[in-house]
C-alpha cells in the first residue's frame, strides 16, 4: 500500500474529480503551469498515484487537512 504525506494528501485533493485517471489526467495538464519545487514534488506525487491500484485509490480520504 502507498502511504502519503498530509502535503501530498491536500494537493491531491486540489485535482481530485472522482476517479484515479480523473485525478492523473487534472494534475498532469495541470503540471506546465507550475515552477520547480512544485513541480517537483507533484511529480512525485503524481507517481506514487500511478503506482496505486484502483482499490488503494478508491480508498483514499482525499479532503484539504484543514476540514479535518
Amino acid at each position: 500500500m502507498t502511504k502519503l504525506t498530509v502535503e501530498e494528501t491536500n494537493l491531491l485533493s486540489i485535482y481530485k474529480t472522482g476517479s484515479r485517471q480523473g485525478l492523473i489526467v487534472a494534475m498532469n495538464a495541470a503540471l506546465p503551469f507550475m515552477e520547480g519545487e512544485m513541480r517537483d514534488f507533484a511529480a512525485r506525487t503524481l507517481a506514487k498515484v500511478g503506482r496505486m491500484t484502483e482499490a488503494e485509490f478508491a480508498g483514499l480520504a482525499l479532503y484539504p487537512a484543514d476540514e479535518v
